[in-house]
Formats: structure tokens, C-alpha cells, sequence
């Protein structure tokens, strides 16, 4: 695993930006962790002690959580605690140079302690402040606590995502996810803002809303009281056939001979390129209980069931060549071990490794292959490394 070339410009988008993130879990630090791959100056304010409650989810990534070395490299640990005045002075003073303020604290935190937007806007007019929370800076849910799984609810994700009988999560945090998404592009069109205008913004980005636009497809699907997409698994809900298909069952064998194969449909030349190639029954292309898509999504137990006797004689391997033949999209129903080494990842060399208060970590280069720089991947840091540093460079003492 390594990095690309070192061949770049020294200098990155955000390298003159200093943004100070009161943040824990995932949606502001994810945030914040894209735009330190930029340059930016990240310094993110901690507890003493135990830090964002996230270093303590897990210890799978080789003794640290899993979760937040994935979202917090390249950023310098400021241990404070807020409720003293003295420390909290010193996070004051630190505003007072910054270009971003990003949190998630509880509603109303931030407010509490005198760092709100309208206030801080009064001191420091070019500062963008950033303010992410499950619901919103108003509204009657605004005081609602929110955790991923229960905006994935709210938003009606869990509704059209599962199986017939159970509703099913997101594997990872979908909502969390969403909103570090669009708080990082809002700050991005805040800081051109900023450019032509000479004046900071107000950036409220709400877990719930985040989700709800990327629900766009299934929301106009049931508009009007239409009735919703079918909950169907790994299976399209609407195109058939498009999901997951049971191979070699028939072998008796084990390893590459037996699985499962993911693949897609969607047009009908398509359908008469898979009837002739890979199910080898050119005829049934014109049957009409399959002529069409919706005939086949209306008689996709009876589709299936021809495929799936096709398959189950077959290994993985036949199938993919004859869905290759036929340039059905297809894919492998890969395992967290299988992304790892995933070849075409290996062969963009999109790998490299940051150090870790335990030693070095693999890490992914963010999406995106830049020509005109190299992405920052810096160490991820222990509770409080650099607290007595930025307090140098302050002057101030706690």
C-alpha cells in the first residue's frame, strides 16, 4: 500500500483555513476529517481524559476504535474542559483566529456557554459557524435526541430497506454519514461565499434532512398515497431481475465454485442478451409474463425460479463469464475481508498508511484522484497532544 507520487503542488485548497470542531462520533468529525484531507487546520476539542466518546465504541482497528481512526486523522487533540472559565477562554481565544467553527453538541450547548452563531457573528463576522444536529437549530423535534439508527427510522429508510418481514438498518452510519456530507459541502460554499463577500454564514445541517434528500427516489415513488417500494432484501424493489442469485448449489463443492452473484438488468436489450447468453433459453425473452419489466417484477417468483435452476449447475465462475459475454452488469457479494484487497483498489493505488498512537494504520485515499495535489494523511491523535502546543501559540495558560 502506498501513496501516489509526490509530484504535486506543495500547497492544498484549505491550506490557509483554521477550523476548530467541538465534535464527537461521526457526522462533524467525518466532516471535519475532509476538510483536513484538504490542508485545513483542524483542531479538535476533546474532554481531558477520555476524549470523544467515540475513541471508547470498540477497540477493533488494533486497539483503538474503529470508528474514530476512520474519522479523525490529520487533527490536532485540544484537551479542555468547558465548564471552567479559564479553559473555556482559551477555546474564545482560539475562535477568535479561526476560519470554521463546526459542532454537535447537545442543542442549545453551544448557546450556553456563548458560542451561537448570532453571538459569535457579533465578534468575529468572518467566522463560519457549522452547527450539526439530528433535527435542526428549530422546529418541535429540535430538542429531540437523535442517534443514527433512529434517523434512519424517522426518515423512512428503515421503511423501503430490509426484508418483507424485517425492516433492516444501514450497515454503516448512513445518517451520520449524509449529514458530514453536506456540512462539509456547506462550509466549502461558505468559505467562496466568504471570498466575494467578506462575511462568514450560519450553517444549520440536520441529520434528519440529510437523509430525507437522499430518500428522494422511494418519496416520489409513493407520492400521492401510492404505495411505497416493497421491502425485498438485497433485491431491487422495482426491477427484475436486478440482486443477489444463488450459484452452483447443484455442485456439492465448496470455495470459488459456490456463492452468491449480484447482478443488474436494465433495459430491455439487456433481457434479450441475458435470455440468450446466459440462461441459454433465447425464447423466453418473448414470453409474455416477461416481455417487459413490470411483467417481470409482477411474475419475479416465476423468473427467479428459472435462473435460479440455470445457476445452481453452474459455478461462480461460468456465470460471470457468461454475464460478462452478455455485458450484464455484475458484481461479488464482497466480505469486509475482500474490500480490504479488493484489486481495483490496489490497482489505483488508492492506499496508504497514517500513523496512530498505536502504530501505523492502512487508510484509504479520499474518493476523488486530484492531479493538482496530494491529499493530507496525517497521524490521528491521542486524547490532549497537542493541548500545551496551541496553548503556546495562544500565550495563555489553564
Amino acid at each position: 500500500m502506498s501513496n501516489t507520487p509526490a509530484t504535486k503542488a506543495g500547497t492544498r485548497p484549505l491550506d490557509h483555513i483554521t477550523v476548530v470542531s467541538l465534535e464527537h462520533a461521526i457526522a462533524a468529525p467525518f466532516c471535519t476529517r475532509q476538510l483536513a484531507d484538504l490542508g485545513a487546520r483542524v483542531i479538535k476539542v476533546e474532554r481531558p481524559g477520555a476524549g470523544d466518546f467515540a475513541r471508547a465504541y470498540d477497540q477493533r482497528a488494533r486497539g483503538q476504535s474503529s470508528h474514530f481512526v476512520w474519522v479523525n486523522r490529520s487533527k490536532e487533540s485540544l484537551a479542555l474542559d468547558l465548564k471552567e472559565p479559564r479553559q473555556l477562554a482559551v477555546l474564545k481565544a482560539l475562535l477568535a483566529k479561526a476560519d470554521v467553527l463546526v459542532q454537535n453538541l447537545a442543542p442549545g450547548a453551544t448557546a450556553r456557554m456563548g458560542l451561537d452563531a448570532h453571538t459569535l457573528h457579533k465578534q468575529h463576522p468572518r467566522l463560519i459557524v457549522c452547527d450539526i444536529s439530528g433535527y435542526g437549530q428549530d422546529g418541535p423535534y429540535r430538542d429531540k435526541k437523535a442517534y443514527d439508527l433512529l434517523i434512519q427510522s424517522e426518515a423512512g429508510y428503515l421503511s423501503v430497506t430490509g426484508t418483507p418481514e424485517h425492516p433492516s438498518k444501514s450497515g454503516n452510519s448512513i445518517a451520520d454519514i449524509a449529514a458530514g456530507m453536506y456540512a462539509h459541502s456547506n462550509i466549502l460554499s461558505a468559505l467562496l461565499q466568504r471570498e466575494k463577500t467578506g462575511v462568514g454564514s450560519h450553517i444549520d445541517v440536520s441529520m434528519l434532512e440529510a437523509l430525507t434528500e437522499w430518500m428522494g427516489f422511494p418519496m416520489y415513488y409513493a407520492m400521492d398515497g401510492a404505495p411505497p417500494p416493497p421491502r425485498n432484501a438485497a433485491a431491487h424493489a422495482t426491477i427484475y431481475p436486478y440482486g443477489p442469485f444463488q450459484v452452483g448449489s447443484q455442485l456439492g463443492k465448496q470455495g470459488e465454485h459456490i456463492g452468491t452473484v449480484m447482478l443488474g438488468l436494465q433495459n430491455e436489450r439487456e433481457w434479450v442478451q441475458f435470455c440468450a447468453h446466459v440462461l441459454l433459453q433465447p425464447a423466453l425473452a418473448s414470453d409474455p409474463r416477461f416481455d417487459s419489466n413490470a411483467q417481470r417484477n409482477a411474475h419475479r417468483v416465476a423468473l427467479q425460479a428459472i435462473i435460479l435452476n440455470t445457476f445452481a449447475g453452474l459455478t461462480l465462475t461460468q456465470v460471470t463469464e457468461r454475464l460478462e459475454l452478455a455485458q450484464i452488469a455484475n458484481a461479488r457479494m464482497n466480505s469486509m475481508a475482500d474490500l480490504w484487497v479488493h484489486p481495483q483498489l490496489q490497482a489505483r493505488q488508492r492506499w496508504t498508511h497514517v500513523p496512530s498512537p498505536r502504530g501505523e494504520l492502512p487508510a484509504l485515499l479520499p474518493p476523488g484522484r486530484q492531479s493538482a495535489f496530494d491529499y493530507r494523511m496525517d497521524p490521528i491523535p491521542h486524547v490532549g497532544e497537542h493541548t500545551q502546543a496551541i496553548l503556546d501559540e495562544l500565550g495563555l495558560q489553564i
